[in-house]
């Protein structure tokens, strides 16, 4: 793969490259009614997967959190057209690196010094390069070490690089710029964290020794001391990246002890430690070769407070749920409900948000799940689509709900998905002999 040698680190770098951008899938639009002229019948995958192509191309060669949000989207698989979710898809964890000599340069501006002078070996090729970082092989003292070295500008540029994100997701979302600013900061804040490595290092340890009595899961052990802002340095883990376990797997028994370890590793975090591994992506988590599950990352992290974690949870809760009076006054107090809504307002979103906490909270209602049910997944998909399309919801004010949703729901609906992608049929309840 093509090595990057710089990376624009100032806006006016980086919002030139999104101009260009912006050039191509103009003439991406150009060439779609051209041809359309003369085949009223042609559709539009053709103009996605050019369009996803170019977005993808330009985020990538600015990496940081521009990247970051394409990373994000690519988990909305109800959300968007497949050209995108399958060409976004690649930022988990396949994006051009950085040069040997800018990684030598970067780890020397971060620790002081070169790899070589801190390791005994350093491979300065990239094994997996993502949005905010890469990571490179290492050993130490007979260890096989993971280097994980963060892209130079990346926390600099996140202000700037949401700033121009901003009014795409405004008009995509429905949302208007006055009452939204409190899910900006929300993510803003969330970027930052991830750029911050001894938080991170930090975080790590925390939860992977709260979380390692849990069955069939494994953390990589942390190295402080040849960490630092800009650099994380820990245990090798060998393993496959999920999603290759979930191509190459055909066995049930394989698939549901994966899933199992994954739904109580998340499970234990939200209802015993109020926090939660806020970045379910396939290549944020590996299988080693006894089908254990490894996380590896933990950047983002998401504290769930009270106020939010009891009006929330309580609405998985079937009882709770079908009590119309409890339902809308949980509704006000997770802020999707407002004072000066009109009875038609609360009418619509009270039934949306029924709809959609019914549907999130099907897992809850059993002692086991099947995440490949069939139902589940097109309930889901056709909710998603319905009111994504929806003419009544385009008319109002989308800006609903507190900003802890924001990172609440990316969770679950990532979990979902792995579970999903997995096949696997989990016992819900089970995680609550580990608390």
């Amino acid at each position: 793969m093509k090595t990057i040698d710089k990376i624009p680190t100032g806006k006016i770098g980086r919002t030139g490259k999104l101009v260009q951008t912006g050039v191509k899938i103009g003439g991406n639009y150009l060439k779609y009614y051209g041809k359309k002229t003369f085949n009223r019948d042609l559709t539009r995958d053709e103009l996605d997967e050019d369009n996803a192509s170019d977005i993808y191309d330009g985020l990538k060669s600015l990496k940081g959190s521009a990247l970051k949000v394409a990373q994000m989207l690519s988990m909305e698989k109800n959300l968007m057209p497949s050209a995108y979710v399958e060409k976004f898809s690649l930022a988990q964890f396949s994006v051009p690196p950085l040069s040997a000599p800018l990684v030598r340069k970067t780890f020397k501006k971060y620790n002081g010094k070169y790899p070589e002078e801190l390791y005994d070996t350093f491979a300065t090729q990239s094994v997996n390069a993502a949005s905010i970082g890469q990571v490179h092989k290492a050993t130490k003292d007979g260890k096989k070490i993971a280097v994980k070295i963060q892209y130079p500008g990346v926390a600099d540029s996140i202000s700037s690089d949401l700033a121009m994100v901003k009014p795409i997701a405004l008009k995509m979302f429905n949302l208007s710029a006055k009452d939204s600013e409190k899910y900006f900061q929300e993510v803003e804040g969330k970027l930052l964290e991830e750029t911050d490595y001894i938080l991170e290092v930090k975080q790590s340890k925390e939860i992977s020794e709260a979380c390692s009595h849990i069955p069939n899961l494994r953390f990589p052990k942390y190295y402080p001391e040849l960490s630092s802002e800009k650099i994380i340095s820990m245990d090798w883990m060998d393993g496959i990246h999920l999603s290759d376990f979930c191509r190459k797997n055909n066995d049930q028994k394989l698939a549901n002890k994966v899933g199992q370890a994954l739904w109580n590793f998340y499970m234990f975090q939200i209802h015993g430690l109020k926090q939660v591994h806020a970045d379910p992506h396939p290549g944020n988590f590996l299988v080693d070769e006894q089908n254990n599950l490894i996380a590896i990352d933990f950047g983002c992290i998401k504290q769930i407070p009270d106020d939010f974690y009891d009006p929330y949870f309580s609405l998985t809760i079937k009882e709770n749920l079908d009590n119309p009076s409890f339902f809308e006054q949980k509704l006000y107090e997770l802020e999707i409900l407002e004072e000066k809504d009109s009875e038609k307002e609360k009418e619509f979103f009270k039934e949306l948000f029924h709809e959609m906490f019914s549907m999130f909270s099907t897992p809850f209602q059993s002692e086991n799940f099947n995440f490949n049910d069939d139902n589940f997944w097109n309930h889901l998909s056709s909710l998603s689509e319905r009111y994504s399309k929806d003419p009544e919801l385009r008319k109002m004010n989308g800006n609903r709900g507190s900003r802890h949703f924001l990172y609440m729901s990316r969770t679950f609906f990532g979990l979902y998905n792995l579970l999903h992608d997995l096949k696997a049929e989990v016992n819900t309840k089970e995680f609550r002999v580990y608390l």
